[in-house]
């Protein structure tokens, strides 16, 4: 299958970009000469710090423009599409996390709903070559049946954030119908690596350990009924999105959505395991995580797990790191940017 490449002479607007995925596609898309417009309201839902980090990496490149809002603005929207006249919009921008979605109900509704739709607005209005938007595999909700296929039944969410992000799929295809935005959707599958988000597990129980914590594990401690999760590293992440940019869909309803997953769920366990043994390579010891045992948080799914045979077909790419190749790249990071050799509190970052 030929790869077509990234028309550099167009404009890409990035929401979300001082956050994980939006960072590291900016980067890869400047470094290809791109010009990108870059968004973000760089909220505290995680340490901020991180974020500003992020944005600093970007500032080196000519082409690169930040712009800092809200996209529950309409008017602020308005008139970032009217002054750039973005050629193709990834919009990574959302309120995440699962459990936070039950704590703060209102941060979803104003950014994944509000924002989501201001979004479209705009791209009715200042018409565009791609849209391509941020959903996740929380859509599958508690779904039994696995591999998740994109034709699977996903009306029965578990969580307000899963909800939101079914509720943008179902707005996409409306407005792909009515106006002829090409739009895609991508359900993202649990994506880590470095400088990702600390609120994921693998980074929160990395702080847990050289905080002297324990980590705590929402498995009840049930060893042969574990949790698995579909883990991404976020290079192919990002080779996924920058592969399908190139490809809007031409069908009738110009409206698509892929599974972006690793299509090899591990237990949340061997996953530890792994994040134990990256720790010990960096650290030239030996690690182990002090565990605590929980029950299963409301709104958690017991296992993700992703066909891409849809997004093979497509782009002729499945991910292809391995969660030991992924987590010793996130621990060599955490280590140098936190400045930490042993098993003491970090820095002032956290």
């Amino acid at each position: 299958m030929s790869y077509k490449r990234i028309d550099s002479s167009k404009v890409y607007l990035i929401t979300g970009a001082a956050g994980f995925i939006g960072y590291f596609l900016a980067k890869k898309l400047l470094e290809q000469g791109c010009t990108v417009i870059g968004i973000d309201s760089i909220n505290d839902y995680y340490e901020v710090e991180l974020k500003h980090t992020r944005l600093e990496k970007l500032q080196p490149f000519e082409t690169f423009k930040f712009i800092k809002g809200d996209l529950a603005d309409k008017v602020f929207v308005e008139e970032v599409f009217q002054q750039y006249q973005p050629a193709v919009v990834v919009h990574l921008a959302a309120q995440a996390g699962v459990r936070y979605s039950i704590e703060n109900p209102d941060a979803y509704i104003q950014s994944n709903i509000v924002g989501y739709f201001n979004m479209l607005e705009a791209c009715r209005f200042h018409p565009v070559d791609h849209f391509i938007y941020a959903s996740s595999s929380s859509v599958y909700g508690a779904n039994k049946k696995v591999p998740f296929e994109e034709t699977d039944f996903v009306d029965h969410p578990v969580s307000l954030y899963a909800a939101t992000k079914k509720s943008n799929e179902l707005m996409a295809h409306t407005y792909s119908h009515l106006y002829r935005i090409p739009a895609t959707g991508l359900r993202f599958f649990t994506v880590y690596g470095p400088m990702g988000r600390p609120d994921m597990a693998y980074f929160s129980f990395t702080n847990k350990f050289f905080a002297g914590e324990p980590i705590k594990i929402f498995n009840n401690g049930d060893f042969d009924n574990d949790l698995y999760r579909d883990f991404t590293y976020i290079d192919d992440i990002v080779e996924g999105i920058e592969r399908l940019i190139p490809l809007p869909p031409a069908t009738d309803v110009p409206h698509t959505v892929f599974n972006i997953g690793n299509n090899s769920p591990e237990k949340l366990m061997v996953f530890i395991e792994a994040l134990q043994k990256a720790l010990s390579h960096a650290l030239g010891k030996s690690v182990e995580f002090n565990k605590e045992f929980e029950p299963i948080k409301p709104g958690d799914v017991r296992a993700t797990y992703a066909s891409t045979d849809l997004l093979y077909e497509a782009i002729g790419f499945k991910p292809k790191t391995t969660i030991e190749e992924g987590l010793q790249k996130f621990v060599d990071w955490y280590v140098e940017y936190y400045q930490v050799t042993s098993k003491v509190s970090v820095n002032t970052r956290l």
